[in-house]
């Protein structure tokens, strides 16, 4: 067992040895425009449902009525839709990787469905924000289809349960994404996502100590 963490460790010490990765702006092939449609469209605009959504919480008060429940259950469903991101950007795309990312896809919208009943019972839901609700389940699914588009042969893979341990190995990317793409849509995910969540579950918390000590 420590053996195998101590090669993990080694593997991913030097996870950008590799040349990084090309995203032509001007792609001229079906394969660049997909790969440059999830990097720069995909996943930066996820951001702008999850802002309008927070955005929707405050302004029916979520701290005042399902609280800090349904903030913590916000929370789980960035997480399931976070370790797929995080997984498909830094690692190898093998049959281990599409795997996570397929069943975090079915747990985000288990999830999304509870949160869903949980809310509706507690505080108005409007119709606009159920619709932003619909792109935030459905954009899992669309990343999960580009990646998968872009890597058919290891989709025929995991399909045949895998041919090697190496499919079920999470191992970098031998030539990873370029570091300013890196930083600069974890800044975006961070200003976004990250800091609006947090500060809604905070306020949920204070609300709920307020209550408590009234």
């Amino acid at each position: 067992m420590a053996r195998s963490g101590t090669s993990f460790v080694r593997t991913w010490s030097h996870w950008r040895r590799g040349r990084d990765l090309s995203v032509p702006a001007r792609p001229t092939t079906v394969e660049d425009a997909d790969r440059r449609f999830l990097l720069y469209g995909v996943l930066p605009l996820w951001v702008v449902p999850a802002v309008a959504d927070w955005w929707m919480h405050k302004k029916t008060r979520i701290e005042h009525t399902s609280g800090v429940k349904e903030s913590a259950v916000h929370a789980l469903m960035m997480t399931e839709a976070g370790v797929p991101v995080a997984m498909g950007l830094l690692a190898r795309i093998n049959p281990l990787v599409l795997s996570v990312m397929g069943g975090a896809a079915v747990a985000h919208g288990a999830t999304a469905l509870y949160d869903v009943s949980l809310a509706t019972a507690e505080r108005e839901v409007r119709p606009v924000e159920q619709h932003i609700h619909s792109f935030l389940e459905v954009l899992p699914l669309s990343a999960m289809a580009f990646t998968a588009c872009l890597h058919a042969d290891e989709v025929r893979a995991a399909l045949r349960g895998g041919q090697g341990a190496r499919d079920w190995a999470l191992l970098p990317k031998d030539r990873p994404l370029p570091a300013k793409y890196l930083a600069g849509l974890g800044a975006v995910i961070c200003a976004g996502v990250i800091l609006p969540y947090a500060e809604e579950f905070s306020r949920c918390l204070r609300a709920r100590r307020q209550v408590a000590a009234s």
